[in-house]
């Protein structure tokens, strides 16, 4: 095995693949970054199995050992925080800044958060209850008791736009309440995962507890859902592959938990500090170069400010320097893959035939290597447009107008996702009273900015359920009722 080839973690062993690996490539440069192992579907079974063999002992550990071994990890991946660092920038493409900050940063502050998680209470004693005599029963006073159980074997199929904060969103609470895991990592960057796995296996996480297996193929990604071993499935990524993943689960009522596309809609009424709002849309062109469902991606402006706000953007997107994610001064980086800067591009075509005008960006930046994307803002738009519709996930802002508040909440709710929104207001209490109308499973008011203790996840095709915060542990448990004679 090369030095840059990964194997398998599988039941507490590294293995080699069946299928062979497969190059990870930097999204900068083209340059292959290390080999990433092809696992076979009996592998992702052996996986499974091992994570249901493991689950009996882990989900009666104490809640002290886990969250001690969560820690460790933490310190583990604290330890090692310029290599990880940088081996997620390189297999991402994001900027030095948001792989250490955002990806790797978040990804030990998540694990110390959900070691203090485990320690959280999982017994609430429920008001005791008088009965009258029925055909189930003697009358009398029944105490109860709600207790949170462990779902089982969870299947975690992360994204590709943060191979750090993202698994471990889902590994850290499914450990904390004594859930095993199937970790299945985005075949465009699954390296960091191995990273992760590793500090896990030093922390002395038993065997089987945490198992990784990686593949391009989608055969991988089906094994870790349809397996009988599997409890729970854990999905961060498309809505269509979600609604597949829903229908493998529904044959045998494998509990779910998705977050899926988004098309945030940003509400910019006339009264709204533009400055603001400029920058919390702008983070759509710098921040990972718009690889985010939760952007603000379509931004609906009320007609008395439309002009100076798109040309503030304007002003905004060619501001922000495209190049190499090393250098201090780029904001934005490339985009994950050659077939991904194609569609982004295909989908600013398809904005210009729709007869939307492009007033920023539109062009391929001029780099010999690196698949990068312009920021790009198009105006004239209207709701019904697909460039307005269909999730780009790239640096591509969409402008459209609104007349009033009723029209702003209509087009807003007029689109079949609904993960985050915005909503921009000198008027507070309007802000709250458009926000509390809004069909989306998170709002932010005069802000991109998030609580990480607030519940997290989608309304229509965004999503099933919620995490972050004590959500997270909830989502990754069963409630069970436990009641007596009094």
């Amino acid at each position: 095995m090369s030095s840059m080839e990964r194997q398998l973690f599988i039941g507490g062993e590294w293995v080699e693949p069946d299928g062979g690996h497969y190059p990870v490539l930097d999204p900068a440069t083209e340059d292959v970054v290390g080999l990433a192992p092809e696992a076979s579907r009996e592998q992702v079974y052996r996986a499974a199995a091992a994570a249901r063999e493991a689950f009996a002992s882990w989900s009666r550990t104490r809640p002290e050992e886990r969250a001690a071994i969560l820690d460790r990890a933490a310190d583990l991946m604290q330890r090692d925080f310029a290599p990880n660092a940088e081996l997620a920038r390189a297999e991402t493409g994001a900027t030095t800044a948001t792989a250490r900050g955002m990806q790797v940063g978040v990804g030990v502050s998540r694990f110390r958060r959900y070691a203090k998680g485990a320690l959280e209470p999982v017994e609430e004693a429920l008001v005791p209850q008088i009965n009258e005599a029925g055909p189930m029963g003697r009358a009398g006073v029944f105490g109860a008791l709600a207790v949170r159980q462990p779902v089982g074997v969870v299947t975690c199929i992360t994204s590709y736009n943060n191979p750090w904060a993202n698994p471990a969103g889902k590994v850290a609470p499914a450990l904390a309440m004594g859930n095993t895991v199937v970790v299945k990592p985005a075949p465009q960057d699954p390296l960091s995962v191995f990273r992760m796995a590793q500090a896990l296996e030093e922390a002395g996480v038993p065997r089987g507890v945490v198992n990784v297996v990686t593949g391009s193929a989608p055969a991988v990604g089906e094994a870790a859902v349809d397996s009988p071993d599997v409890d729970m499935v854990s999905f961060t990524g498309s809505t269509a592959v979600g609604q597949r993943i829903a229908e493998v689960c529904g044959r045998d009522m494998k509990r779910q938990l998705m977050e899926l596309g988004g098309k945030g809609a940003a509400l910019v009424f006339d009264d709204a500090d533009l400055d603001s709002a400029v920058m919390g849309i702008g983070t759509t062109f710098a921040f990972y170069s718009g690889q985010i469902c939760t952007a603000p991606t379509r931004v609906l402006v009320q007609r008395g400010v439309h002009d100076q706000l798109v040309e503030r953007l304007k002003g905004y997107a060619g501001f922000l320097k495209v190049g190499d994610p090393t250098a201090r001064d780029t904001v934005v980086g490339p985009v994950i893959s050659a077939a991904h800067r194609d569609r982004v591009e295909s989908y600013v075509e398809l904005g210009r035939k729709e007869g939307a005008t492009v007033v920023a960006g539109g062009e391929r930046p001029s780099h010999d290597r690196g698949f990068y994307v312009a920021p790009t803002l198009l105006a004239d738009c209207t709701n019904d447009m697909r460039v307005a519709r269909e999730e780009i996930f790239g640096p591509v802002v969409v402008v459209v107008p609104f007349d009033d508040e009723d029209e702003g909440i209509a087009l807003a709710n007029d689109s079949e996702y609904g993960l985050l929104d915005y909503v921009w207001s000198g008027d507070v209490a309007r802000a709250f009273r458009v926000a509390r109308q809004l069909r989306a499973g998170g709002v932010g008011v005069n802000t991109i900015g998030r609580n990480m203790e607030a519940p997290f996840g989608g309304f229509k095709k965004s999503g099933v359920g919620r995490d972050v915060g004590s959500y997270a542990l909830h989502a990754y448990s069963e409630l069970q009722s436990i009641v007596w004679p009094g």
